[in-house]
């Protein structure tokens, strides 16, 4: 019990929460506005690839940074294009994305760095760091912006013109087109942060371990789904959300390490039972927008 109450548990769990945070908070800007988001797997993942790639050619963490927001937009941007201007179903252009993603991500490790599993390692922001512990989670500058936009999320969404707007064209976007509203426009801003949210969590991926590994995101993307409708399309409801998930992998990791016996399939389902478990109980009790998934 005191391995479940220790800082170093803390540490995990807030690492593990990471890229949910990020990814749900992305789904929440794009389903506010109306448009399913099924792809936050593919945005988190060429996310993870886009940084690995410019930090490789770069040698500079920051250019690596920029890269992976490009890489969550490259998917966002087919995902705007596909739903929101050509009307194409969200859910079948999702799961096409992502595994689009998956399929184009294994290609280009092949043929950059000749492998199949995992790429060269590439420089990060804690490289030059000889902080530890939380001091090195604090100082990192992906972690700073995620407290950042998660701390400016909700002001954005319910406090400016901008929010306002977004969600009536998720609500109603007849009376926001009778009234002067593009609804395309503001559909396609919606998923485009839902691309650098996600971009920024793959990111955090790479960057924590150093290097890409082939299918890296490991279902992160649609726990983060998840926990978008358990919080209620609310940004701060989908980061509790997030970090309820995210303790259950923390717990699942801790048991593994110590060796309890259990088999170690039956750990990895936990954080996946978890995830079911709550979206089921919640599911009914949320109110999606009333626009969502519809044509305008």
């Amino acid at each position: 019990m005191s391995a479940f109450l220790s800082g170093v548990f803390l540490l995990q769990l807030l690492r593990i929460a990471v890229p949910y945070v990020l990814a749900a908070l992305g789904g929440t800007f794009s389903e506010r506005g109306g448009v399913i988001n099924i792809a936050l797997e593919g945005m988190l993942l060429a996310g993870a690839f886009g940084y690995v790639l410019a930090a490789h050619a770069s040698g500079s963490a920051w250019v690596g940074l920029l890269g992976g927001v490009l890489g969550g937009e490259v998917v966002a941007i087919g995902l705007a294009a596909a739903v929101v201007r050509l009307r194409a179903d969200a859910i079948v252009v999702g799961v096409g994305l992502n595994l689009l993603a998956l399929a184009v991500t294994r290609f280009l490790l092949k043929l950059v760095w000749d492998s199949s599993s995992n790429s060269d390692r590439v420089p990060a922001f804690d490289a030059d760091n000889s902080a530890v512990g939380l001091v090195a989670l604090v100082t990192n500058p992906v972690f700073l912006l995620t407290v950042t936009l998660l701390a400016l999320s909700p002001v954005l969404l319910n406090r400016t013109r901008f929010g306002l707007r977004l969600r009536a064209c998720g609500e109603h976007p007849e009376a926001a087109t009778s009234v002067g509203i593009s609804v395309t426009t503001y559909r396609t801003a919606g998923v485009l942060l839902s691309g650098m949210f996600a971009g920024l969590g793959g990111v955090w991926l790479a960057a924590s371990q150093h290097q890409f590994t082939d299918g890296m995101s490991a279902g992160r993307g649609y726990i983060a789904l998840a926990a978008m409708i358990t919080g209620r399309w609310s940004p701060l409801g989908a980061a509790a959300a997030c970090l309820l998930f995210a303790t259950a992998e923390a717990v699942q990791m801790t048991l593994q390490g110590q060796g309890t016996g259990i088999p170690t399939q039956f750990l990895q389902m936990l954080p996946h039972v978890v995830t079911l478990v709550t979206l089921v109980g919640f599911i009914g009790r949320s109110r999606a927008p009333r626009a969502l998934g519809k044509a305008r």
